[in-house]
């Protein structure tokens, strides 16, 4: 299965969860391939943001060789499956694509938690590091959800 993971600016969020749930997944024996995007573009090229990285590496997640890239249309014939980390970001992709827009492919990374409940992972950009542990720990429940529902679909 391929997986995208999409935020923004594809530095703080989007690279957490693309590097938590590839993690996962191959711990689990599922061949997946997670990658990750922003809408907006303006990090193209980038690493990761350093704390985003910290927060990675202190729960054994090296994700310092991740570049930001730009989400695109074509993504929707890449990816089986697209996750937002916010609602904000769906709208973005909605328009980037435009009539390329599959909503059958969209959903919120929350909702595998919460199914339903729509919940956004705060962008922790604007703040200090606990902001970065805060998102760091719902996408790892999050992606603790992901990884439960398709090992109980495969068995």
């Amino acid at each position: 299965m391929n997986i995208l993971m999409v935020c923004l600016g594809n530095i703080c969020r989007s690279p957490l969860a693309e590097g938590v749930l590839q993690h996962k997944a191959a711990a689990a024996g599922l061949d997946w391939q997670v990658d990750s995007a922003g809408t907006n573009g303006y990090h193209v090229g980038e690493a990761p943001h350093k704390l985003s990285q910290k927060v990675a590496k202190m729960n054994g997640i090296d994700i310092c060789n991740q570049k930001a890239r730009r989400f695109s249309a074509s993504d929707f014939k890449n990816y089986d499956k697209i996750y937002a980390m916010a609602d904000e970001v769906i709208d973005e992709m909605k328009w980037i694509a435009g009539d390329k827009y599959d909503a059958s492919k969209v959903d919120l990374l929350m909702n595998e938690l919460h199914p339903g409940k729509n919940e956004d992972i705060p962008d922790p950009w604007y703040g200090t590091e606990p902001g970065y542990h805060k998102t760091y720990e719902m996408i790892d429940q999050a992606t603790d959800a992901l990884i439960e529902k398709y090992n109980k679909n495969i068995r």
